[in-house]
């Protein structure tokens, strides 16, 4: 014992510990290589396996709901509780809860086989503390939990050096089938044994994603604000308090973290703040009323990332590695996610008032080929978050994170087994506490690979759910306040200096997991933004405030190549169908009205074609043509067709005339459509005929003739029956009179007058009669061939 005492650095306690745990290390070294049979492979080998039962389970199941400290020092008290259930047919009796300590376990491998086997009673348990420290039940009833709560001093634990301890809570007694003493359930978890501070730390850093899935649509409010539209409430269930993000916030405000967030996120809540409407399950919008939910949110967000390091995703988190396989051949791809990157700079610091680090690209889950790391190099990016179960390295211990891939960018390669330990169902206190021992196991573990001090990245899944987050945030605060690590932000890790031992090249596209793959998205959706833009592009150059068309639907787009559509197939597909559905209902809000068939009575007229304005906004650089299939019968404008400019206020409507020129009876075809100045069609375009039914005007000058006779003839036999009657007052008793108006005296012939009329009347009738070629050139002017007013009628 005084021999132990010596060594140096080695206190009198330790030392002791020392000498009984390499004893029993001894002895049980072939019992431990039975449980885990380890492979001859490097320690730092991809291991994404999640504990699970064995089948040497026993018939009573253990659970660990608590483990405090994670990571005992000396002096400490481990307090462990949990709860053991019955799970057979027959009563337990004399039953035991006893902790038991197993030797350490030296490499990272040794850990993933451990949490494979955590629950079979036929490995080794290690050694039973014993004595007081432990708990007793009488009787355990088939089918109910009876909890447990023991306490026993580190000291007592009787761990020797540094590293992980395997640390088993076991469940004996006795059945009547077997009454005898024995293990019949068991949990094996870990024991982070590190008391003093390392001499050489590995730097930590570990990534606070805040990430959310498409909530906002495209469509906005007809008001001068564009009131944004939600797709739903979800948001404003994640960010109330206790909501998944809500507790992403308020657990990592707390703890050395580097923030990773989504500028659509920030860019939602936001408008949350202000006046929007949420969309209902049959279309129709309310107004929603968590305003001061969200300003609370983000209040509280400006104060956590106030001083700490914050990364940006281009807008909408687009999914690298679907625009890499499926994207790239597809005109606009690229430009989408050049896009959501620029715009990062109207949204985070204008939000936060902070300013965001854009060199990072995330793939999912760290997976990456060549085609991956060109698309997110082609946004602006020159770091790259890869995993190290895509880049694995043939080595016995794990290198730091950054490495250098070519072309001047950067792999910065997150740990695997540190970035998946949180995944799964984490509701249940049991799952916690064994991946936050497992976290911290792996941990350690690594530091104690080697003497040098090495970076090492912690990425985790992007959409923790609250369970997942509280573990994490456990894991980490312990991890922070222990001994062998010290936080660093991903800046830093992506500068340190890369292990020339490590595996910098990228792996070929055939090592990309298939898993991963059959959740891309497909082709056919980058087809359909493709062909939202175009109409977009279409629609734009007609707009008067191009800003408030532009703007929303190019995020939304954004939002169509997100990484959340992943295994939401059903649900992309209808997300892109409405903003596509949206977008036509806008250019549909410019069009032609519809026009029955028109008469034309006359050999000229103009003939009204109304554009109609729908939207909030005016049109202009729009052109609309008239033209006639039938030119020989009639012409628009003097030839086959005529244009005219075109601009609408919005609401409004506008009628624009055309003149027309009837060169023979008959019905011609006649279209309108509208173009944009640069010659492209607009909306549908609106055909109707046109029948002619022309009068000559020599027909009109007899008929007009012929009324004016009339006219003429009624006034002369006014006068003539006026001037009779005067006649007739002033001749005297023999019939004589004198002479009045140029007549003598004589007896009165009243017939004269009405024979006179009539000779006149033929007179003027053959004078207004249709002359035949052969007759003499007529004494009147000739014909106009001027357009007819505005005022003749076009029947409808």
């Amino acid at each position: 014992m005084a021999e132990a005492a010596d060594f140096q650095g080695t206190s009198a306690s330790p030392a002791r510990r020392w000498l009984r745990r390499t004893g029993a290390l001894l002895a049980g070294a072939p019992l431990l290589a039975g449980l885990i049979q380890l492979p001859a492979t490097p320690a730092d080998a991809a291991g994404r396996e999640a504990p699970q039962a064995a089948a040497g389970s026993g018939t009573v199941s253990v659970a660990v709901d608590s483990l405090s400290p994670s990571a005992p020092s000396e002096g400490d008290t481990v307090t462990v509780t949990g709860r053991v259930t019955n799970n057979g047919k027959q009563a337990v009796t004399d039953a035991h809860v006893d902790l038991r300590v197993g030797p350490p376990l030296d490499t990272r491998a040794s850990i993933d086989t451990l949490a494979r086997k955590s629950t079979d009673v036929q490995g080794p348990a290690g050694e039973t503390v014993g004595g007081k420290y432990a708990e007793t039940f009488p009787k355990l009833t088939p089918g109910v939990a009876e909890p447990f709560h023991i306490s026993v001093p580190a000291d007592e634990l009787d761990l020797g050096a540094d590293g992980v301890y395997q640390l088993g809570v076991t469940l004996s007694g006795k059945t009547p089938a077997q009454p005898w003493d024995r293990v019949l359930g068991i949990q094996r978890t870990f024991l982070p044994w590190q008391p003093e501070e390392a001499s050489t730390k590995t730097r930590t850093t570990f990534l606070w994603p805040l990430i959310s899935s498409a909530h906002m649509a495209a469509e906005t409010g007809s008001n001068e604000q564009q009131t944004p539209v939600f797709r739903d409430d979800e948001l404003a269930k994640e960010i109330a308090p206790g909501g998944r993000l809500d507790q992403m916030v308020s657990l990592g405000k707390e703890l050395d973290i580097t923030w990773v967030i989504d500028p659509d996120l920030l860019a939602s809540v936001d408008a949350m703040t202000k006046t929007y409407e949420v969309q209902g399950p049959d279309g129709t919008t309310t107004e929603g009323g968590n305003q001061a939910v969200a300003n609370r949110w983000l209040a509280e967000l400006q104060r956590a990332v106030a001083g700490k390091e914050v990364v940006a995703l281009p807008y909408g988190d687009p999914d690298l590695a679907s625009i890499a396989h499926n994207g790239t051949n597809v005109t606009g791809t690229l430009s989408h996610l050049k896009e959501a990157t620029d715009v990062i700079e109207n949204t985070i610091p204008t939000i936060l008032h902070v300013k965001p680090s854009t060199d990072f690209a995330w793939p999912v889950e760290g997976a990456v080929d060549p085609s991956i790391v060109k698309v997110a190099t082609s946004s602006g990016a020159d770091k790259v978050i890869a995993r190290s179960d895509s880049f694995k390295d043939d080595l016995s211990y794990t290198p730091s994170a950054a490495r250098p891939i070519g072309g001047g960018t950067t792999a910065v390669v997150a740990d695997a087994r540190m970035s998946t330990a949180f995944q799964g169902n984490l509701t249940r206190a049991s799952a916690s506490t064994l991946a936050v021992q497992r976290f911290l196991a792996q941990s350690l573990t690594l530091g104690l690979q080697t003497g040098k001090q090495r970076s090492v990245v912690v990425a985790p899944q992007r959409m923790p759910t609250v369970h997942q987050a509280q573990a994490m945030a456990e894991a980490l605060t312990t991890l922070q306040n222990g001994t062998w690590s010290e936080s660093q932000d991903l800046t830093a890790a992506a500068k340190a200096k890369p292990d020339t031992a490590a595996q910098t090249k990228v792996p070929p596209d055939s090592a990309y997991p298939p898993s991963l793959r059959k959740h891309e998205l497909p082709r056919s959706a980058f087809e359909q933004i493709a062909e939202t833009q175009d109409k977009l592009d279409k629609f734009k150059v007609i707009l008067t405030r191009q800003s408030r068309v532009v703007t929303p639907f190019g995020r939304a787009m954004n939002r169509e190549m997100s990484t959340s559509w992943r295994g939401k197939g059903i649900a992309a597909v209808e997300y892109r169908d409405g903003i596509e559905s949206y977008l036509d209902g806008l250019i549909d809000g410019v069009k032609l009205i519809e026009k029955s068939e028109t008469k034309l009575s006359g050999r000229s007229a103009t003939i009204p074609v109304t554009v109609q304005n729908n939207l909030v906004q005016g049109v202009e650089h729009l052109k609309l043509r008239l033209t006639s299939k039938n030119p020989t019968r009639l012409k628009i404008g003097g030839d086959a067709y005529e244009e005219q400019q075109v601009t609408v206020n919005g609401g409004h409507s506008q009628s624009v005339k055309f003149t027309t020129s009837a060169n023979a009876n008959g019905q011609a075809e006649v279209v309108a459509q509208l173009y944009t100045e640069d010659g492209q069609r607009y909306g549908a375009p609106v055909t109707f005929d046109v029948k002619v039914t022309e009068i000559t005007a020599t027909v009109m000058l007899v008929i007009g003739g012929g009324v004016l006779l009339l006219v003429l003839a009624g006034f002369r036999m006014y006068t003539q029956r006026k001037r009779a009657a005067r006649e007739t007052a002033a001749d005297g008793p023999d019939g004589v009179h004198d002479e009045v108006d140029g007549t003598v005296d004589g007896p009165r012939n009243p017939e004269a007058p009405a024979d006179r009329l009539q000779e006149e009347s033929e007179a003027g009738a053959r004078a207004d009669a249709p002359q035949q070629p052969s007759d003499p050139a007529p004494d009147t002017a000739p014909e106009s061939t001027d357009p007819s007013g505005t005022g003749e009628r076009v029947d409808r």
